[in-house]
Order: C-alpha cells, then structure tokens, then sequence
C-alpha cells in the first residue's frame, strides 16, 4: 500500500514508490522532497522543488555532512508555508536519520525524543549503525552550539 507517513504537520517521510505518486504528493500537498539515494527517481513534478542527497544504505556513509543542509531546507521550506518529504529506498534508515536530524535541530528535541516522533510515524524507522553514530554527534554538536544560550521552549 502506498502512503506517506506524517512526522509532523509539514513533515512526511515515505518510501520512493510511495513519493513517485502524483496524488499522493497532490493529497497532502508536498513542495519540497529531500531524495535520500544515489539511484531512486524524483517526482515527474515541476512543482515540487527537490534535492538529492547521494549516499547509499551503508554504515561507513557519511550522512552527518548533509544533516545541517536538509535540516534548514526543510525549515525555510516549513516557514514558507509548504510541506516537505524525506524519502529512500524503503523508507527505513536514510530518511528516518535526516527527519530526526531535522527535528533535532530546528525542535529541539533530544536524540531520543526525535527518533520516536520518526518511529511512531513510520515503525519501520531504523537508521543503521553508523547513521545512528553520527546522529549521536550531531546531538552533541548541537548541545555544544547551544551551551550559554537559555534553551528556547
């Protein structure tokens, strides 16, 4: 069955079958997609604005370099008004560590507290071994950038 799982009111994560299908994207109203694959198609949308980002499903990928380009994308995209999508492959480990980064970011939310907003939207969510090291990092570099600054609510 083909469905895109809702994160957050403007976040949605799929697989690519699901994101390569005109009404669905229609239905919710997506503008922006964040690819995460080397080889998956886009959606035949003009509309819809896009980004590749090129890795494969493997531990020894670097992700961690794209969290901060797909986290504020998909915030300038939000705070524009639009909807966005994060989808791979199946919809599992890539996607679900760029939505979790992004909620880590821009809501700041702890590791956990992210990961389980991706997990209930989607419970097949489960980034590898490595995506889910180098979300670890990127939680402490975000704790370190935001050490002296009163926490924002």
């Amino acid at each position: 069955m083909l469905h895109l799982c809702k994160v957050t009111d403007s976040l949605f994560i799929s697989n690519s079958r699901s994101a390569c299908d005109e009404n669905l994207l229609a239905q919710e109203r997506i503008t922006f997609c964040i690819n995460v694959s080397r080889q998956q198609p886009f959606p035949a949308f003009r509309h819809i604005q896009t980004l590749r980002v090129p890795v494969f499903d493997d531990p020894s990928e670097d992700l961690y370099r794209y969290f901060e380009r797909c986290s504020d994308a998909l915030q300038s995209t939000v705070r524009n008004g639009g909807k966005c999508l994060v989808y791979c492959k199946n919809g599992r480990s890539r996607s679900a560590a760029i939505c979790t980064a992004y909620l880590m970011k821009h809501q700041n939310l702890s590791l956990v507290d992210a990961f389980k907003m991706v997990k209930t939207a989607r419970p097949v969510a489960e980034p590898n071994a490595g995506f889910w090291a180098q979300l670890q990092k990127y939680e402490e570099d975000l704790k370190m950038r935001h050490q002296g600054r009163s926490p924002t609510s």
